[in-house]
């Protein structure tokens, strides 16, 4: 289908206001799902980080436990000697 003017193809036949309608209501639809994902993405990745630092802490954590308890049984392993 050819148009005689660019005011012809926008008002497609009469039908332009539906059709660029739905072309706008289609296109912010998109961008909203595109931004949606990113920020979901950048969320998800916060989320892990996070996650991870926990983990390394309580890793830490339990280490710095586990050289106590040793050196409390050696402490203790030592008076029962003496």
């Amino acid at each position: 289908m050819q148009f005689d003017s660019f005011s012809a193809f926008i008002n497609m036949g009469g039908y332009g206001f539906y059709v660029w309608l739905s072309f706008g209501v289609a296109t912010a639809l998109l961008l909203i799902l595109i931004f949606s994902s990113i920020l979901g993405h950048k969320k998800v990745i916060k989320s892990i980080a996070q996650r991870k630092q926990r983990e390394d802490k309580l890793r830490q954590v339990r280490k710095q436990r586990q050289q106590q308890d040793k050196q409390l049984k050696a402490k203790l392993s030592e008076e029962v000697t003496e």
